[in-house]
């Protein structure tokens, strides 16, 4: 099946369906009974157990499954055995002798019937006259033995063909090769050798396999044998599968309605031919002359008595049936003149070779052939119908070809986690690992997202825009451990010491050997900036979030000198392994009841979503969104969601700055943007971009250290701003959309939101719903867009996490007509949590008449010693205070570490007449405090929007005051009530 879409790009085209290859071989042969005497089993064994032949021989070729063989001698032994266990095939010796073989054979089937009997018998001519002389009605197959162990691996694969052809041949696209032979000697000889050559064609088709599993799976997908003995069943097998048909192998005299028939396989061979030229026919005879009428036929004929019989017969596979590499032939010559061993390398040769090449093989099907060889059937049914004809030139053929293949390399892609291959690095591998532990919670969370943006069909769905993740390699959780252990880091990690001492410590550990060759070729192979992400086991984990926690690091990655890109990566891997330790960490895992030391650390390496300007280098916008909105104003509703969105990196956000807030299903109602004044006034005025100048990365316990926070202005001559802002006009005091204009620019996104140049809020809508169905409760997402891209391609839109959204489940139901404000001391009717608290005591708050916007900085340190203080004594605490807490701009609020308050149980932002600041709503910071189950709030009384009784806590007896705040201890416990479902919150007095 294949779905196409218009107007994207040519990579894009084209979803081809997955291949089921875990539905393949369905049918297995695990457990055999072989009946003969102990003679026979010991001649058959020769030195060994069979047990132990076939497992050898399965090994030898990378198969998994080997049978069991069980012994028995007579028929009583075998009936008691068939009674005591579950047999998928019997093997019986053929005696010649005392024992009565063909009489057991039916015993045993009549009693036995669903089980497949195999007599195995010597060649010699008084077995051959036994045979003819008997009725094998029981019997499935004879074979003869010669005293080679791969006959019995023949055997099983025959059967097993056999019983999964129905469905792995007609339902999921498994090619098939026909043989027609009655002769028990001949057909005991090919088998072996065909089959190695299917095996050994099984074994290639890992090459296109993105890791183990996916390899060990599409093994399952090689051609299949099918056995035919009489024109009948050789008709009846070529009807049903002729549509999955590699070519046949005929002999030519065998029995046609019970007779023999001296010319069946050229009759055969005539009726196949009248419906397709193109099948590969070999026919095969002891009688010389009729190589002349195969010739004729168009068939290849090879001579039963010839001494190359099997080489010519293997050679003869390779070539026609297209197994093994793609030999690119000259059609005058028939010479070699390149080869293609897998998908990627075919791709790469495609347009280099000669046109009369390509035509050659296009009119053959020869394209579409070695594909579903490879099992890599919607390719090749896409590729079958293609000739010459259809296109105007031969370089539009290969054209369509290249891009087809780039199309279902990027499609096959997705949902998936590749083994990063150093030797083999590929750019259409989306997801790939280094080592072999967990990914962490982060990078398990884009794994999740690459999938559900297969699953749900978003790639391409919206016109001149792709979604994806970036291009992602996780090195996982333990190379962290081995870098831990091989240099002594956990004594000193989990130490008091300082931040910077402990990143020193690891900056200076040695990245254990096995990772540098991958990490080479990675950082060789990649050409933009690096985001080094942190991915540890508890981050974004369903019941508790650690976002932001761990630090994230933006590496420029343009130095010329690789010695000095690899020495950032390394660097910044480190770092992020550090931040683990750092005193941040360390409180948010006191928090929650962590143990730091059994903390996994993972880290993610994606490409910065962005274009280079200069010494600059960031993304046209980037994003918070959230299925949720616990403050939605106006006809908003809080499961309509909420964004904030940003010009440039997302740090912006993450820390926050001043972004612009919407609600997805309502774009164009944006509060920031009701009036001219509140529009320049709240617009965002900074944004961060990469540096780019050599050697800017520096390791750091500040992240964004290696960032650079610029005016917008800077950014006003770049492609980038022009979907982002507006200019004010002032004679008429509007503002109109775009930068064509001159005056006073300001960030309003309105060519975005208000005139749907990108449809952002349709994207949002889709992935918060898909994310809220597939995750079964509220996400949060990142992303990043870029508008500047080359000419002809759609934008990007990166979807770069998704977490959930921790709700409590306490059932609170308040109301407020019953509640009197008297006897509370804060009533917020904007309040996220919920549930209710009776065991708190202690109440600090910023004192609103000593408030000082410009010493906020020393307020939260202040506040961060309390914090230490009740962490110490065991006492959660009310924390109230203007503005935004954790905001890295002092300018909007108390700049808290998370470490200097985490030890409360419910932060009140509460406005001021002069000081009034959007909620934090979007932030790590925020998602932190809700996912811990603590109770937000959020007032502004003097606009009367809820309560504060600030006399009240004025009159109380506090146990430490200063200019700027006061904490007081309560004889009696504090009531709390959290209605979520209302978004209320109130504190009750004493």
């Amino acid at each position: 099946m294949m779905i196409t879409k218009k107007n994207s790009k040519v990579n894009f085209d084209y979803i081809f369906a997955d291949t089921s290859f875990e539905k393949l071989m369905q049918h297995r042969i695990i457990n055999v009974l072989l009946v003969c005497s102990n003679y026979d089993a010991f001649m058959l064994e020769e030195d060994g157990r069979i047990d132990e032949q076939i497992f050898t021989e399965y090994v030898s070729l990378n198969l998994r499954y080997p049978p069991k063989f069980a012994q028995v001698s007579t028929r009583e032994e075998a009936l008691e055995s068939l009674k005591e266990r579950s047999y998928d095939l019997i093997i019986m010796m053929l005696s010649i002798d005392k024992h009565d073989t063909i009489g057991i054979a039916n015993d045993l089937k009549s009693k036995h019937n669903d089980i497949p009997i195999v007599l195995l018998t010597h060649f010699t001519r008084k077995v051959t006259e036994k045979i003819e002389n008997e009725n094998l009605t029981s019997i499935d197959y004879v074979f003869c033995w010669l005293n080679n162990s791969s006959l019995l691996m023949a055997i099983v694969k025959l059967l097993e063909d056999k019983m999964n052809a129905e469905n792995d041949i007609n339902n999921i696209g498994t090619q098939c090769i026909i043989l027609v032979e009655d002769s028990i000697r001949y057909y005991s000889s090919y088998l072996p050798n065909i089959y190695r050559i299917l095996l050994q064609q099984s074994e290639a088709l890992t090459a296109d396999g993105l890791n183990h599993h996916q390899k060990t799976m599409r093994k399952r997908g090689r051609p299949k044998l099918l056995l035919a003995s009489n024109l009948e069943d050789a008709i009846t097998l070529y009807n049903k599968y002729k549509t999955n048909l590699l070519g046949i192998i005929s002999d030519i005299s065998f029995k046609n309605h019970g007779i023999q028939d001296e010319r069946a396989g050229i009759k055969f061979c005539e009726l196949v031919m009248s419906q397709d030229t193109s099948i590969p026919f070999v026919l095969q005879s002891s009688d010389i002359e009729h190589s002349e009428t195969a010739k004729n036929l168009g068939a290849h004929f090879l001579d039963k008595y010839s001494k190359t019989l099997i080489p010519e017969l293997t050679e003869y596979l390779k070539e026609q049936f297209l197994f093994g590499d793609f030999l690119f032939r000259d059609p005058k010559t028939n010479k070699v003149i390149n080869t293609a061993s897998d998908l990627k390398s075919l791709q790469q040769v495609i347009m280099q070779i000669p046109d009369d090449s390509v035509a050659f093989h296009a009119n053959n099907n020869h394209f579409s052939k070695w594909l579903k060889t490879r099992s890599m059937f919607s390719l090749a049914r896409l590729m079958e119908p293609r000739k010459c004809s259809d296109y105007d030139s031969i370089y539009a053929m290969k054209k369509s070809m290249f891009d087809t293949i780039v199309g279902y390399r990027v499609t096959k892609s997705r949902g998936q986690i590749a083994k990063f291959d150093k030797d083999k690095f590929d750019n259409y591998v989306v997801f790939s690992r280094i080592g072999d532990g967990s990914l962490g919670g982060k990078a398990r969370g884009l794994a999740f997202i690459d999938t559900i943006l297969k699953k749900n069909m978003i790639i391409n769905k919206f016109d001149d825009v792709v979604i994806t993740i970036p291009n992602t390699v996780v090195v996982c959780t333990d190379v962290f451990d081995e870098f831990m252990q091989k240099n002594n880091l956990y004594k000193i990690a989990l130490s008091d010491i300082s931040d910077e001492e402990i990143l020193n410590h690891f900056i200076s550990g040695k990245l254990p050997k096995r990772v540098l060759s991958d990490l080479r070729s990675y950082i060789e192979n990649t050409q933009k900036p690096i985001a080094v992400r942190s991915s540890s086991l508890l981050e974004d984990s369903f019941y508790q979030p650690f976002a932001g926690i761990y630090s994230t690091y933006l590496i420029p990655n343009n130095d010329e000198d690789t010695i000095a890109r690899r020495r950032e990566l390394y660097n910044a891997i480190k770092s992020v392994w550090a931040s683990v330790f750092f005193k941040e960490s360390k409180a948010y895992m006191a928090a929650t009841s962590s143990m730091i030391d059994e903390e996994k650390m993972g880290v993610v390496l994606q490409e910065v979503t962005g274009t280079d300007y200069g010494k600059l280098y960031y993304p046209s916008l980037s994003g918070v969104a959230r299925s949720y909105n616990f403050y939605p104003i106006e006809a908003e509703n809080s499961k309509d969601g909420v964004a904030n969105i940003a010009f440039g990196l997302g740090k912006t956000i993450v820390d926050g700055g001043t972004t612009l807030r919407f609600s997805p299903k309502y774009p164009k109602k944006i509060v920031q943007l009701s009036s001219t004044e509140y529009a320049i006034k709240d617009a965002q005025k900074e944004f961060y971009a990469i540096n780019l100048e050599t050697k800017s990365y520096k390791p750091n316990i500040d992240e964004g250290a290696n960032l650079l926070k610029l005016p917008i202005s800077v950014a006003e001559n770049d492609q980038a701003l022009h979907m982002a802002i507006s200019v004010l006009d002032r004679e008429n005091n509007t503002l109109q959309p775009g930068s064509n204009e001159r005056g006073l620019r300001v960030v309003t996104f309105d060519n975005i939101l208000k005139y749907n140049s990108f449809p952002l809020a349709d994207i949002l809508c889709n992935l918060l719903e898909t994310g809220e169905r597939e995750m079964n409760c509220p996400v949060e997402i990142e992303f990043a867009i870029n508008f500047n891209v080359p000419k002809g391609e759609p934008k990007l839109f990166n979807f770069l996490q998704i977490r959930p959204i921790v709700h409590g489940s306490e059932s609170i139901d308040i109301n407020l007509n019953e509640i009197k404000e008297s006897e509370t001391i804060l009533i917020s009717k904007k309040c996220l949590g919920n549930g209710s608290f009776t065991d708190i005591f202690d109440f600090v708050y910023v004192k609103p008449e000593a408030f000082d916007a410009s010493k906020t900085q020393l307020i939260a340190d202040e506040i961060g010693n309390i914090n230490q203080e009740l962490i110490k004594n065991k006492r959660k605490y009310i924390l109230v205070g203007p503005g935004r807490w954790g905001s890295s701009d002092p300018w909007l609020g108390i700049p808290v570490k998370w470490s200097q308050i985490s030890g409360a149980q419910l932060i009140t932002e509460s406005g001021l007449n002069n000081f009034r600041i959007e909620p934090s709503q979007g932030t790590h910071f925020f998602q932190n405090l809700t996912s811990l189950g603590m109770g937000y709030f959020t007032i502004n009384p003097f606009i009367n929007d809820g309560y504060y009784d600030i006399d009240f806590l004025g009159k109380q007896n506090c146990i430490f005051e200063n200019q700027y705040i006061r904490h007081i201890r309560f004889d009696n416990a504090l009531n709390i009530k959290i209605d979520g479902r209302k978004g209320l919150g109130i504190i009750f007095k004493p």
